[in-house]
């Protein structure tokens, strides 16, 4: 059973995702005003065929009576075929144009969706499961191109048919007129009610395929481990509920929504009976002919038919308001801080490599500081290892000094500038980070190691995998270095951690950060990294984290964190003199082993 929440949700004015709508697709309004025009002008060519077939209806009758004018059949005949011709020509038109300007406002979307994405602080997809993002990017993008290519131009026809329809019935006898009106205010009110119901499903249902989306891409990314602890039935309730509430609101909106079909088909038999019997009065009465009945069925036709449309396409509107507000909402999302006043530069092959911190303060929550006063001074050239306990603030203080986060308060410098006058892009340029998190996308071996570099030869490739010991598993590949691989193919995590440290390696910053590179690699292939990167480290100022402290027992400079201070540091030998918290540390692995 559904849990009830989903009458709660606040459903909010139509007016900001259409303007916002309005805004993205101004680029595209020229064609999306002649697709209009077009759709108006085949609109009124059709209003027009019901009186001239009322015109050959007359003929005919009076023909019985007398003689049939056959000529005059004929030219009727032949502006009919023209008319209608040129109305389906018009029609194409508009639907080509619609088609090509809505899929170019769906391109022009997903690429602002791209850069947005690139804009965005990582505290947001901290806060946001990949699933819903991709569902923003996928479903709702879709929902609205699909909406507005089929609602748009059936709207503008609809619309021009119901008010032409009723001037050229007012036109022909205004009885009949207000009898076929009069007949249809009751589809007019329950179009409304329905309206007024359903929006808020609709909004509902998008959001609950976005956490839909959510929850199979976290379970089908984690399905080891779900399956290592039988979580298998949990797995499936989360699931079963998120589905039971997509279907709860999913039949809501739909439901309401089909409601308007058949009501507008019922108005319309309706219509029909209402005309027939006043058009029969009208006609014993002499008051109007055989075939001004004739052409006012049709003309009730083109009047009931557009309701139907109108409260389709209304329908449709619906779900492009609900998927335009999670589109748009995520792309009001506060921006990294424009830097473009960023006049600082430094240039990686001139720099010494010289950092400090000073008094580095930091939160993710205001009211929760995780570095609290750090500070140190890293000279050019050392090996810097940052341990201490989980939640110490290591990958913390790595993500302030890569500027993935800015610091709350106090300042770190690289060569006596701050970050804070230097771009992102040029801080990413000087430092090469290789993460405990592997990945590798879809390509080749050496595309997955070179990765956004330039002037990295096959050479360099192939000595970068050498030093790691990873060219003895490339060349038993099929295809060696051509061999194309993904995220998920059968590489082993240790396999993945040698190709992200061979793709550090080629990189040639002068800065390094080692975020537990060794962590997914054997004893014997982490002595072997290890080696590598103490020459990788050569000469250049470098950080590693570390939980194995055998790693980091060379390293120049150890600073030992707990709750975001730097409570020791000194190199190895000092601080195991001091048998403190780092003592401790280390002893205790061996204890453990």
């Amino acid at each position: 059973m559904h849990n009830g929440n989903v009458v709660d949700v606040k459903v909010k004015d139509f007016k900001k995702s259409f303007v916002s709508l309005y805004k993205y697709a101004k680029p595209f309004m020229k064609l999306v005003m002649i697709a209009i025009i077009l759709a108006v002008v085949s609109s009124i060519l059709s209003l027009v065929g019901p009186n001239q077939l009322s015109e050959i209806t007359n003929t005919i009758v009076a023909g019985i009576m007398t003689g049939i004018d056959l000529d005059k059949v004929k030219s009727i005949f032949l502006l009919l075929v023209c008319l209608y011709s040129c109305s389906l020509i018009f029609g194409y038109l508009q639907g080509f144009m619609m088609a090509t300007v809505t899929q170019k406002f769906s391109k022009k979307l997903r690429n602002e969706i791209i850069v947005k994405i690139n804009k965005l602080p990582l505290k947001y997809f901290d806060g946001s499961t990949y699933g819903d993002i991709l569902s923003r990017v996928t479903n709702d993008v879709d929902t609205i191109s699909q909406s507005l290519n089929q609602s748009l131009g059936t709207l503008v026809s609809s619309v021009t048919l119901f008010i032409g329809s009723i001037i050229m019935m007012f036109f022909t006898n205004y009885i009949m007129a207000i009898t076929a009106i009069i007949s249809s205010l009751l589809g007019f009110s329950l179009m409304t009610i329905i309206l007024s119901k359903s929006q808020k499903y609709f909004l509902m249902q998008q959001k609950e395929l976005g956490a839909l989306n959510g929850h199979i891409e976290e379970i089908y990314s984690g399905h080891n481990v779900i399956k290592a602890y039988n979580a298998m039935d949990e797995a499936k309730g989360k699931f079963d509920k998120i589905n039971n509430n997509l279907f709860f609101s999913a039949r809501k909106s739909q439901f309401l929504s089909g409601l308007m079909m058949p009501i507008m088909g019922f108005v319309g038999n309706f219509g029909y009976l209402c005309v027939c019997i006043v058009g029969a009065l009208l006609v014993m009465n002499d008051t109007i002919s055989v075939g001004t009945i004739i052409s006012f069925t049709i003309y009730v036709r083109l009047f009931t038919q557009p309701l139907s449309q109108i409260a389709q396409s209304m329908a449709s509107i619906q779900a492009t308001a609900a998927a335009s507000e999670r589109v748009f909402e995520f792309l009001d999302e506060k921006e990294l801080a424009d830097e473009k006043d960023k006049k600082g530069f430094l240039d990686k092959d001139k720099i010494e490599g010289n950092i400090t911190f000073s008094d580095v303060r930091f939160g993710y929550n205001e009211d929760k500081e995780i570095i609290k006063g750090f500070s140190a001074s890293v000279k050019s050239g050392q090996k810097v290892a940052i341990v201490g306990p989980t939640g110490a603030g290591k990958t913390t203080l790595v993500n302030l000094l890569m500027k993935f986060y800015e610091v709350n308060s106090g300042d770190i410098k690289i060569d006596n500038v701050s970050i804070n006058d230097l771009t992102r892009e040029n801080i990413h340029d000087l430092f090469c980070m290789v993460l405990q998190d592997t990945w590798v996308y879809n390509g080749t071996i050496k595309e997955n190691i070179v990765y956004n570099q330039t002037k990295v030869t096959n050479n360099d490739v192939k000595e970068a995998c050498k030093t790691v010991g990873l060219s003895h598993f490339i060349n038993t590949l099929p295809n060696g270095y051509d061999t194309v691989i993904n995220d998920e193919d059968n590489l082993s995590a240790g396999e993945k951690q040698l190709l992200t440290i061979a793709r550090g390696m080629v990189k040639k910053a002068p800065l390094l950060i080692l975020d537990e590179a060794t962590s997914s690699v054997d004893t014997r292939t982490e002595e072997l990294v290890q080696k590598a990167m103490d020459k990788l480290t050569e000469g250049k100022t470098s950080f590693i984290i570390a939980h194995r402290l055998s790693t980091i027992k060379n390293a120049d400079l150890i600073l030992v964190l707990r709750d975001g201070n730097i409570i020791e540091q000194g190199n190895h030998e000092e601080l195991l003199k001091l048998d403190g918290f780092y003592a401790d540390l280390y002893n205790s692995q061996f204890e453990e082993a």
